[in-house]
């Protein structure tokens, strides 16, 4: 059983959602992210999703699209947010860690070599934005034999036909985007947020979670009462480049705005 399923299934049994926090590896430098991540787990996350920089994140907004710039200015690539992971489980063998990026990186040094890399180090899934599930059978296949979960975006245009597909290829859990926009879009219906989420689970009995447009513990509250997990992403990474300055600081300020929705999450 994979560190995300035994995760999910745990929380599944205690009634609670999964938390699942975005930064980008390496932002505002590199010697953050790993004491981050740790304070990230101690302020309730149940996942991490650790974003590879890449130069041309078009998925995202201008937020994670600056974070992505800090980190590459530091030559920040995926072998060094591998060795991040690899780091990280020194001290923690439980929480899961999730890759989220684009494809050019993964392809410049191999889809193999990325997989062996990645699991060596205990990277547990993979979410790349730009491949789609019509051209990722094979590199599906092959990451899911390696260890590797395979996470795949639902958005709210996502026809039954192509859902189908991704609920076939993913594993781990798959990440609907709540909203018509990249990230650090405002707008969240929790409505038809909701009625999506009905939809897609008669397809499927992998877990769903909820990203882009969750920025306080009220809209945490309620997407997790629809969902199986909330990911926040653009709140974090805006709070980071505030403190970019003062790095010593991003831990401990990143680390409340969890907790703050962890609380209204299992209140």
């Amino acid at each position: 059983m994979s560190r995300l399923q035994k995760r999910f299934e745990s929380l599944r049994a205690s009634g609670r959602k999964a938390l699942i926090p975005f930064v980008t590896a390496g932002d505002p430098n590199p010697d953050v992210t790993l004491p981050l991540m740790h304070a990230l787990v101690k302020a309730g996350a149940d996942v991490i999703e650790l974003g590879v920089p890449f130069s041309d994140p078009m998925a995202d907004g201008p937020v994670i699209q600056l974070a992505c710039e800090r980190a590459l200015v530091h030559g920040v690539r995926l072998l060094d947010v591998i060795a991040m992971v690899a780091e990280f489980r020194k001290t923690d063998t439980e929480t899961p860690v999730v890759l989220m990026g684009y494809l050019n990186p993964i392809e410049a040094i191999g889809y193999e070599n990325f997989a062996d890399h990645a699991v060596a180090a205990g990277v547990d899934g993979v979410l790349t934005v730009d491949l789609p599930p019509e051209e990722s059978h094979d590199t599906s296949r092959m990451f899911t034999e390696k260890g590797l979960d395979t996470i795949y975006l639902i958005s709210p245009a996502t026809s039954d036909a192509r859902l189908h597909q991704i609920c076939a290829l993913g594993t781990g859990y798959l990440y609907y985007v709540s909203v018509k926009g990249v990230t650090g879009s405002a707008a969240l219906n929790v409505g038809e947020v909701a009625a999506k989420i009905d939809h897609v689970r008669g397809m499927t009995d992998v877990p769903l979670a909820v990203g882009f447009g969750i920025r306080d513990p009220e809209s945490a509250k309620a997407i997790a009462s629809v969902s199986d997990g909330v990911i926040v992403g653009s709140v974090l990474v805006n709070r980071i480049a505030e403190l970019a300055e003062t790095p010593e600081q991003i831990p401990e300020q990143v680390g409340q705005l969890i907790a703050a929705m962890r609380s209204a999450m299992d209140a």
